[in-house]
């Protein structure tokens, strides 16, 4: 703990000396965020935790998949980022098992109700398509509803302030392991329509993703091929209504290996996702109704020798699911201070599943028909904004298909002590409803399981000025009747205890115009009572978290050298951790690892910007999951033109 507090006492101690260079000068760099209450509001307003990523940040990031810039953020760790492409992505928020983050598209639930956690695939998205990406950290159940337990990322595709009725935009970029980048959009406004259509490509011939401990075993490399395309379409009808259309499809293939250590030839994951909805808004002075439907069809399939022919081996694994989600809520404004933010929403969920296989046991098949649940809720939040003091009191009650009713409560103040400085704190429950496949596998599911809950603490402090904008939070989290899979029954069943302790410190200084360093450090102390992993029969507490390190620092410094020139460097830290060591074997220790990578970009005129970056420049052999590899040296170099 004494090197967490030094860090701690650090970031305080330049935000204390920066701020004596600049008391006469009011507070900044305060974006309009959505995330926080679902309506339009100053991040100032909120005492929520929550980081923006902006349009720039992300345009500058676009060599890397949304996992990877995601993973670079305060107390999100991602499992899969950093190794081959079409990896697994598990999302950890604040030391979270893997499914307790959920994702949004704009604003919009996206997960995969055939998936064991019901998680969505980030594999499935583009960084090309995105304005900004809104980060909420702590238990946001109350307004999300199910999986929100860590916090919500909200993926924004939206583009604002266009005026022109046609503009263009393409980026090609291509590197080695034989990879390509490219992306082209077309969007504009003309009169009441604005619409944006967006097509992104990446290939890459890759690495193997099993590691070779013996370096003799020449593993094969495995490709990655994936496809994003999508369409939006806004139209105001008058001055107070509007109505929205959207779309989009996704697909990629990738190759796998046979586990940890142990390579695969013609084994290949395929899974593709088409999401379309409407909604509308309805704004007059005091009142803002919204309205949406998305309906989304996914399929996933695990190809292992199926499509060779002649092969003596094979089986082919496919899922097919389908979503529904349909959302009414209207923020009204009571009086000036006073705002009532109330709503209903609806969830369907099913999925089916076949399995065909050959094998020295001759041939097997099986089928999982389609098996659906629903949920519908009910929520409601009043929010108060007075000249310092902001607090949001919300709650909900949610009422699902299989095991009835559940409830969530928020209660979020904070204060503005002047126009630097806030603090703010807030007590708020989470939930995460069983998957269908926990529910009614006929092998594992336990249709008597329970929604697994939390109990979310966190308090900090903000800082902000025209020089250092720096927050540090702690936070505090119980779950209980956690789900997770019984290897003497070979059931799921509600189990788990965990109890996470944590900091984030975040910290963004501008000691002249052009330069900019940017840092957040995350320490989290986790225990959790589970089945023994070694003899799967007597309970433990383990005292670390899996997968998920103690200690996380990001570093990034920018620099715009000249009007044309801008230049960056990062730099991440991961400390030791564990991961699964196997079945009935010990947990076995990754070793920490430093990466630091690199990127630069010319604009040549406001047409035409060429690029360049690499990651992990100096070749450092890290592991993010155990037996499998993480990336090399990495290099891209790429064009982009916009019309």
């Amino acid at each position: 703990m004494s090197k967490t507090f030094a860090i701690i006492a650090a970031l305080l101690s330049a935000q204390g000396l920066l701020a004596q260079k600049d008391t006469t000068k009011t507070r900044v760099l305060d974006p309009v965020i959505v995330t926080a209450n679902k309506i339009e509001q100053k991040q100032s307003t909120t005492g929520k935790v929550i980081t923006v990523i902006n349009k720039d940040q992300i345009e500058k990031s676009s060599f890397k998949t949304v996992a990877q810039l995601l993973n670079e953020q305060a107390g999100i760790t991602i499992n899969g980022a950093l190794n081959n492409l079409g990896s697994v992505q598990s999302l950890y928020i604040r030391g979270t098992n893997s499914g307790r983050a959920l994702i949004l598209l704009d604003g919009i639930p996206v997960s995969d109700p055939s998936m064991i956690n019901n998680e969505g695939d980030l594999n499935l998205f583009s960084l090309n398509g995105m304005e900004r990406i809104e980060v909420c950290r702590g238990a946001e159940s109350t307004l999300y509803g199910s999986d929100a337990i860590g916090g919500v990322i909200n993926i924004i595709t939206v583009k604002k302030d266009v005026t022109k009725p046609i503009n263009a935009k393409a980026t090609l970029s291509t590197g080695n392991y034989g990879t390509f980048r490219g992306n082209v959009q077309v969007y504009g406004k003309e009169k009441n329509l604005s619409y944006t259509a967006r097509y992104a490509r990446l290939a890459s011939k890759g690495f193997s993703a099993a590691y070779d401990s013996t370096g003799t075993k020449n593993f094969d490399n495995d490709e990655y091929i994936g496809d994003v395309a999508n369409v939006q379409a806004n139209y105001q009808l008058t001055k107070t209504l509007s109505v929205k259309a959207f779309s989009l499809y996704s697909k990629y293939k990738a190759g796998l290996d046979a586990g940890p250590f142990a390579d695969k030839q013609n084994d290949d994951v395929y899974n593709q996702m088409f999401l379309n909805g409407t909604g509308f808004q309805f704004k007059k002075e005091g009142i803002t109704v919204n309205g949406t439907y998305r309906y989304s069809k996914q399929n996933r399939k695990y190809d292992d020798n199926y499509s060779v022919p002649g092969a003596a081996a094979y089986s082919l694994n496919e899922y097919n699911s389908i979503g529904q989600y349909a959302e009414l809520y209207a923020s009204i404004k009571l009086n000036k201070t006073l705002t009532l933010l109330s709503g209903v929403d609806y969830r369907y969920g099913s999925f089916n599943n076949t399995y065909k296989s050959l094998s020295s046991f001759g041939p097997y098949n099986s089928t999982f028909n389609d098996t659906s649940s629903q949920q519908t809720s009910l929520y409601a939040s009043l929010i108060y904004n007075a000249n310092r003091f902001n607090i949001e009191v919300g709650g909900r009650a949610n009422n699902h298909s299989q095991y009835g009713a559940n409830y969530t409560y928020t209660i979020n103040p904070s204060y503005n002590i002047n126009s630097y400085w806030q603090v703010f704190a807030s007590v708020a429950t989470g939930f995460k409803i069983p998957s269908l496949y926990q529910l009614y596998d006929r092998f594992s599911g336990n249709s008597n399981l329970n929604p697994e809950t939390a109990v979310n603490f966190q308090t900090g402090v903000q800082f902000k000025n025209t020089h250092v904008t720096t927050r540090v939070v702690y936070f505090n989290r119980n779950v209980n009747n956690g789900i997770d899979y019984n290897y003497i029954s070979s059931r799921y069943y509600n189990y788990i205890k965990q109890q996470v302790n944590g900091l984030e410190a975040e910290i963004m200084v501008k000691p002249v115009e052009r330069l900019s360093i940017t840092a957040n450090y995350t320490f989290l102390s986790g225990n959790e009572t589970t089945q023994n992993r070694i003899t799967n029969k007597d309970t433990v507490t383990y005292n670390y978290l899996l997968r998920r390190p103690k200690h996380n620092v990001n570093l990034t410094i920018d620099w715009q050298a000249t009007k044309a020139l801008y230049v960056s460097a990062t730099g991440k830290y991961v400390s030791s951790r564990y991961d699964i060591g196997g079945y009935k074997k010990a947990d076995v220790p990754l070793d920490g690892y430093c990466i630091v990578s690199a990127y630069a970009e010319y604009a040549v005129n406001s047409v035409l910007k060429f690029f360049a970056d690499g990651q992990n420049i100096t070749n450092k052999k890290f592991f993010d999951i155990r037996g499998y590899n993480s990336i090399p040296f990495l290099f891209n170099i790429g064009v982009t033109v916009k019309l």
